[in-house]
């Protein structure tokens, strides 16, 4: 009978594969070298800018006027836009004429220069009037909004009254007294009627300072709101009008540039940005109105470019301040950025994956194609992935990764010794892709197993 084709090749193939399946796996040998070894740890990245600030509008009105579009340069301090607000300058109005009344002086109640007998009789009149300056003086301080100003004050104009009873009290036994020096009696009562006034008038100064300091603190949160209607640039960088398009870091970042400008200008930028939660970025447009909290332009700083790495547990430890990298960006294919490490974040985030990462804060350099050309500068916001240069061995005692096996907790290496492998354990260094340094165990020269080492044992013949 004759064999179908293709059966006889089959059958050849299944004996060649059953002859040899007995045979013991080869090893092949290597040599201890030295050489540069480099371990590298990667990790997902996001290119961010220097700082980001989303500028606001203070109160409600309308843009009036547009000084720039989108994508424009503009320098610090450099006018952005200008909001109309009726309703900002009639508040600041309010406040500056409520201050000038808080600024009027205390009218204070005469005093009697000399005391005669006839007016000692007359004492309700004076009750009368003390009472009405009381009462002035406490309506006064009720209306005071600071809750431990006004309870000072009251206590005040308390004690005063308290005083002035006590007074009138002595002023019925002088009267009852008569009989005694009249001119002892009128030299009292009027020194007493003195001391009281003095301390009503004492305590309506106090409760005018009070005032008028409230006064000032809204004529200056007023002025302040005013001042930024006039939209400034709080630093150099590239303006898009509206919020931000996306999540990059710029509320921070804006945070601590912001306590680094003169006070003046920290305070105007710190009145005039906030971070929209939850609000779309509308469109601005000269005529557009807008309320108290709208973004009207984005100021993005791009002078130096930095780069928010996620480096797994597993590796931070390794990641120091001064750390190389280099940097592979999705979005520009065939170049290589330099990067430099600048901080190591302590605060964990959790993947979605369940494992954990840390933040690592890179400077980001220059970058060329392939074939030696520039590369052109990155946009914040793009993905990259960063190759971070942990351990670095320039001239070390290297063996090609493939030799080391791993026994417990031990790391050994299979030497050549007469002929027949002998265990050596080794102390790991620098562990690259393709060549792991040896620190201790082996020197260079040496003869060692780089495949089939995990099948190796004490003695075998080694050829």
């Amino acid at each position: 009978m004759a064999l179908r084709r293709g059966i006889l090749p089959l059958v050849i193939v299944l004996l060649a594969a059953g002859c040899t399946s007995s045979e013991p796996p080869k090893t092949q040998l290597g040599t201890v070298t030295r050489t540069a070894v480099s371990e590298v740890v990667e990790a997902p990245a996001t290119v961010a800018a220097r700082a980001t600030a989303t500028l606001t509008a203070p109160a409600s009105g309308t843009i009036v006027k547009l000084y720039v579009q989108d994508g424009d340069t503009v320098k610090k301090g450099q006018i952005l836009a200008r909001i109309g607000s009726p309703q900002a300058k009639e508040q600041l109005a309010a406040a500056r004429k409520a201050d000038r009344q808080a600024s009027r002086p205390v009218s204070a109640v005469p005093v009697a220069a000399s005391v005669s007998l006839p007016r000692l009789r007359l004492p309700g009149a004076l009750d009368a009037r003390v009472a009405r300056c009381f009462a002035q003086a406490r309506k006064a301080a009720r209306s005071i909004g600071d809750k431990a100003v006004r309870a000072r004050l009251l206590s005040a104009i308390d004690a005063a009254e308290a005083q002035q009873r006590a007074q009138q009290r002595a002023l019925s036994q002088v009267v009852d007294g008569l009989s005694r020096s009249i001119d002892q009696v009128l030299a009292q009562v009027t020194g007493q009627v003195g001391a009281g006034l003095s301390g009503l008038t004492a305590s309506m100064t106090s409760l005018q300072a009070a005032s008028r300091a409230q006064t000032r603190t809204a004529v200056r949160a007023a002025q302040r709101t005013v001042d930024a209607l006039t939209v400034k640039a709080p630093f150099a960088g590239v303006v898009t009008l509206g919020g931000a398009s996306s999540s990059t870091g710029g509320a921070a970042g804006l945070s601590a540039l912001i306590g680094q400008l003169p006070a003046g200008a920290g305070e105007q930028a710190a009145s005039a940005v906030a971070a929209p939660t939850g609000r779309s970025a509308g469109v601005i447009a000269t005529g557009v109105p807008v309320t108290a909290g709208d973004p009207v332009a984005t100021v993005t700083d791009v002078s130096a470019l930095s780069l928010s790495a996620d480096v797994d547990e597993t590796d931070v430890l390794l990641v120091r301040r001064g750390t190389r990298a280099t940097v592979e960006l999705d979005a520009v294919t065939g170049a290589t950025y330099t990067a430099t490490v600048t901080g190591v974040g302590v605060t964990p985030k959790e993947g979605a994956t369940g494992g954990v990462s840390y933040p690592v804060r890179l400077r980001l350099g220059a970058g060329a194609y392939d074939d030696g050309g520039p590369a052109p500068a990155p946009k914040p916001g793009m993905s990259a992935v960063v190759h971070l240069a942990v351990r670095e061995s320039p001239d070390a005692t290297a063996v090609p990764a493939s030799a080391i096996v791993t026994s417990g907790r031990e790391t050994i290496v299979w030497a050549v010794r007469d002929g027949r492998a002998e265990r050596r354990v080794v102390k790991l260094g620098a562990q690259g892709d393709a060549v792991v340094e040896i620190l201790n165990g082996l020197s260079p020269g040496e003869r060692v197993v780089v495949k089939g080492a995990d099948t190796v044992r004490t003695g075998q013949s080694l050829t």
